[in-house]
């Protein structure tokens, strides 16, 4: 497993319409490889998403099975004429087996929060409809709901801090709700629009089933996978 770090130079046509555009980021992301791992089997699959920081810098930040070539993208979205490679991959694996119960670490996660839902007087047998989590206490109990199964919980704030908003009880923010539309071409031809809603969670969490959590890190959490959402990071508790 590696995990890739691009800045991205915002002042580049490319890079806007990148940015713009989870299609295209998701295009340009799969031709960093000359095969794509099948999306069919058990293995960990290409995870991703884009940080924009309060600078206006903006980072793309990938796991993958396999080291990314991105080439392409210092062309389109970096800076072509420097003597830098313009991004940097780490082995990701021994960091991964070293992950253990008990463990403590500071985390980000872009995801799209979802439940499904029927509208008010429809019957049982009526179908239900996937429907955006769109206020933090919601979104942050989305998180909640699937923490045991990911292999980690998220810690508590000390009683006299746990009055904050979002959170509540717990160590998370949520930020950058973003609602995402757009169209997507599939053989030539164009399909109906893509929406979402994406949101950002920083916070604490404590690993309580190494084995899953690190499935969590490799496969990723929610929808949306391959729009930019799904992506846990680490990094250590300050």
């Amino acid at each position: 497993m590696y995990l890739t770090q691009f800045r991205i130079n915002a002042a580049r046509t490319g890079a806007r319409r990148l940015l713009g555009s989870p299609h295209f980021m998701h295009g340009a992301v799969n031709m960093a490889f000359p095969d794509l791992p099948s999306r069919e089997g058990q293995g960990p699959r290409v995870l991703w998403r884009v940080d924009h920081h309060a600078s206006g810098r903006a980072d793309l930040l990938m796991v993958s099975p396999a080291r990314p070539d991105l080439t392409h993208l210092v062309e389109q979205a970096g800076w072509p004429t420097l003597d830098e490679p313009g991004w940097t991959t780490f082995a990701y694996g021994e960091f991964l087996d070293s992950l253990a119960v008990g463990d403590v670490w500071a985390f980000r996660l872009t995801a799209n929060p979802v439940h499904h839902t029927r509208k008010p007087g429809q019957s049982r047998e009526t179908r239900t409809k996937r429907t955006a989590h769109l206020t933090p206490p919601h979104q942050v109990r989305w998180l909640l709901q699937r923490q045991q199964r990911a292999g980690f919980e998220v810690t508590r704030k000390p009683a006299d801090q746990q009055l904050t908003e979002h959170g509540g009880e717990h160590e998370v923010i949520v930020h950058n709700k973003s609602p995402l539309q757009f169209r997507r071409q599939a053989g030539g031809s164009p399909q109906p629009d893509v929406r979402f809603v994406s949101v950002t969670f920083d916070g604490r969490l404590r690993v309580t089933d190494a084995d899953a959590f690190r499935r969590t890190l490799t496969h990723g959490m929610g929808k949306a996978k391959a729009y930019g959402c799904g992506l846990m990071t680490l990094a250590p508790v300050r």
